[in-house]
């Protein structure tokens, strides 16, 4: 049976390829009773949409797969905390369980920044695993960024990852 691990693995995954496509390398997986329902990186670029972030897409995928906006019993795997919209989503879609790899300290709503998921004014919270694969995630957003900054011969920012 996979693991948290297995899935956040192929979240990396995922986010590698959203990389070599000049994506933010986000990457994320949505499971139901351990069984992959959806899978996707960001496409922001590709697509021209401020929607298009891994969780959004994987989160739309679900949904069709299953015949349902309510995600219940299932877990989303994601390489990059989540934004505030996405946070919103995953609330409103009901996804009990979300196991994020790096914190956003410049967008994380999932702790780092504020806390949407696990706020108790909502109608829905999810519990929330932080830091799995923490460092994989992290050295990838860093190298992505860095060879941006270097292609475009921008200065260096300030640390942090943004971009979800």
């Amino acid at each position: 049976m996979p693991s948290d691990h297995d899935h956040m693995l192929r979240a990396l995954d995922l986010a590698r390829a959203a990389a070599a496509m000049g994506e933010v390398p986000v990457g994320a997986v949505i499971t139901r009773d351990d069984q992959i329902l959806a899978e996707a990186h960001n496409r922001r670029e590709c697509d021209k949409s401020p929607f298009a972030h891994a969780e959004f897409l994987a989160i739309q995928q679900a949904c069709k797969a299953i015949n349902d906006w309510r995600l219940e019993r299932c877990t989303l795997y994601i390489t990059l905390e989540p934004c505030p919209m996405c946070a919103g989503l995953i609330v409103n879609a009901r996804i009990p369980r979300v196991v994020f790899a790096a914190p956003d300290p410049k967008a994380g709503a999932a702790g780092t920044l504020m806390n949407l998921l696990e706020d108790p004014r909502l109608n829905h919270r999810c519990e929330v695993i932080r830091g799995l694969l923490s460092a994989e995630s992290a050295e990838l957003l860093t190298s992505f960024f860095r060879t941006l900054r270097a292609a475009s011969g921008a200065p260096s920012p300030r640390e942090g990852v943004g971009g979800g």
